[in-house]
């Protein structure tokens, strides 16, 4: 597989799986969900990474030991032995057979498979950084993160070869300066509250194409009430309008979707042959 975000959004629209295929005794972030969203299709498999207090990186959304190990423990302030101990719960906090991974063995799992966006990465991008290339996986890595001169610094400093877009909301003023940067400017991830936004208009995204800029939506929903993308979502998609939600996306000119049910996005979007381009 080649991996080229570029090459590969000329082929189809790229497919982000968040966290994983998780549903029913599936808990997101495990090995069994990242598998499950590959078999589904999706091109891309968002992680959330921390770290032990012993310097070991492993797959877990910080904060929340609570929902997903149904523990008031905080797993970075305890030694990666006793996290290898510890088990998911599922949707109705019942007991799991599935324990949490390491950095190490999910890159290894999915090395040549699948392109890998890595959140999280600006809490330890050193240590994500060596693990990375230690599996000789650079290509296969997006990083993502709010734009300011600390993550410029940090990227020019170690990481000048991984693939990188900014996240905004509603305006993109530092475009022209990442285009010149010398870092791996691939494409930005557009955040808005309704369709009037600068970086929802056709306009815009024309104009990141032309620049070689890829563009980044989310149909996934954290917070109802903190629309990611105009009301474009996986919510609106199945409970509403599968056209008004994901086609929307689609015909706007989004080159990467991020979802949370990977498999229907796909069979709409083959459906209504706006899968590939």
């Amino acid at each position: 597989m080649n991996f080229s975000l570029k090459e590969k959004a000329k082929e189809n629209i790229i497919i982000t799986s968040h966290r994983g295929a998780a549903g029913g005794n599936i808990p997101c972030n495990t090995m069994a969900a990242y598998e499950i969203a590959l078999k589904q299709g999706a091109d891309m498999l968002e992680v959330d990474l921390n770290c032990s207090v012993d310097g070991k990186l492993f797959l877990f959304h910080p904060l929340m030991e609570s929902a997903h190990l149904d523990k008031l423990i905080l797993l970075n302030a305890l030694p990666m032995s006793l996290i290898k101990k510890l088990r998911y719960v599922n949707y109705d906090n019942a007991p799991t057979q599935f324990g949490i991974t390491t950095f190490d063995d999910f890159l290894e799992a999915f090395k040549g498979r699948c392109f890998i966006n890595i959140d999280k990465f600006w809490s330890n991008p050193k240590k994500i950084y060596e693990a990375v290339k230690r599996h000789g996986m650079e290509d296969q890595i997006l990083v993502k993160s709010s734009y300011n001169k600390k993550v410029v610094n940090i990227l020019t400093e170690i990481a000048t070869d991984l693939p990188f877009m900014p996240i905004v909301r509603d305006t993109h003023p530092e475009h022209e300066n990442l285009l010149k940067s010398g870092l791996n400017y691939v494409g930005v991830e557009v955040l808005f509250k309704d369709d009037t936004a600068e970086v929802a208009s056709e306009e815009f995204i024309e104009k990141m194409h032309r620049d070689g800029i890829l563009v980044w939506a989310n149909s996934i929903i954290y917070n109802y009430k903190q629309q990611l993308s105009g009301g474009h979502s996986d919510d609106t998609a199945l409970t509403v309008s599968e056209d008004e939600g994901w086609g929307w996306l689609s015909d706007r000119g989004f080159d990467i979707i991020q979802t949370d049910w990977p498999m229907m996005l796909i069979d709409y979007l083959k459906r209504t042959d706006r899968y590939y381009r």
